[in-house]
């Protein structure tokens, strides 16, 4: 992938273009090509998935664009791209409260093959708990190894309660900050199952390997880590859309961080998953 010395995705002007809108509206495409069932029993199995082509290299490129250009739009708000005490260096660029910012991670939070998912593991009453992007620039390290569920719900852990979608918009590979993970941590019930020193763990660690376009699903029992990006001139930028069973409290305050004007053009499904409306969790057990 080119980019400026900003750090700006330089779009291909070789070829036609097209709306915005209309890359928002393909990118809800057909599952019928998607084994999603095989998906869900290797989330089941091996605490993870991989489900490739389910962008094109076309929409790929938008969505890359428009993560720039959030970056930018965040950065003019005020809101931070890089949090040291979460990332070591920098060159790891974060973008928060995506849904805000472009209609297309509005699309994608809510995208069929991410719901499947979601839904398969977690039942179809799951929220939005968070969506949020990390771009690892070159020169970038890898942050603490952790669980997603280890930070928002007490152990034991023995069953799912959330997922990471992680949509891959370059070829994820080990030299260019790939995803790390521990096969078969899902199955770890409680802290005390791990080495004292965490870093014994990194030491078995292995990274996603995924083709651009395609979208990793992690159980949220998984210990990982963001691998370092070790190329000269290769940007990995990944978008993580983060749901959660709906009892456990969001990461992300919806009704506060999404303007009204964005509230308003989400459908009723969307409004429950992210909190919007008078009730949430009533009923659930």
């Amino acid at each position: 992938m080119q980019v400026d010395h900003r750090g700006a995705h330089v779009t291909d002007t070789s070829g036609t273009t097209a709306t915005s809108g209309d890359h928002t509206s393909a990118l809800a495409g057909a599952l019928d090509r998607h084994d999603l069932a095989g998906a869900l029993a290797d989330l089941a199995t091996d605490g993870y998935a991989v489900v490739p082509g389910v962008l094109d290299a076309d929409q790929v490129a938008h969505v890359v664009d428009r993560l720039w250009a959030a970056r930018d739009e965040s950065e003019r708000r005020g809101m931070r791209t890089y949090i040291p005490g979460l990332d070591p260096n920098p060159s790891n660029v974060r973008v928060f409260n995506l849904l805000d910012l472009d209609p297309v991670f509005r699309t994608l939070i809510a995208h069929p093959a991410a719901d499947a998912l979601a839904a398969g593991l977690l039942g179809t009453d799951y929220i939005v708990s968070n969506f949020t992007a990390n771009i690892a620039r070159p020169g970038s390290r890898s942050m603490m190894i952790h669980s997603d569920q280890s930070f928002v719900a007490p152990e034991p852990w023995l069953t799912p309660w959330s997922i990471n979608v992680i949509w891959c918009l370059c070829d994820l590979r080990a030299d260019n900050g790939a995803t790390l993970y521990a096969p078969g941590t899902h199955r770890v019930t409680r802290r005390s199952e791990l080495p004292d020193d965490l870093a014994e763990l990194g030491a078995r660690m292995v990274p996603f390997d995924a083709p651009a376009g395609s979208v990793v699903a992690m159980d949220g029992r998984v210990w990982h880590t963001s691998g370092a990006n070790i190329t000269s001139d290769e940007d990995r930028p990944l978008l993580f859309g983060y749901y959660t069973r709906p009892f456990v409290r969001p990461q992300w305050n919806h009704p506060v961080a999404l303007r009204p004007e964005v509230q308003a053009e989400l459908d009723p499904v969307m409004r429950t998953r992210l909190g919007l409306d008078i009730s949430l969790n009533v009923g659930r057990v």
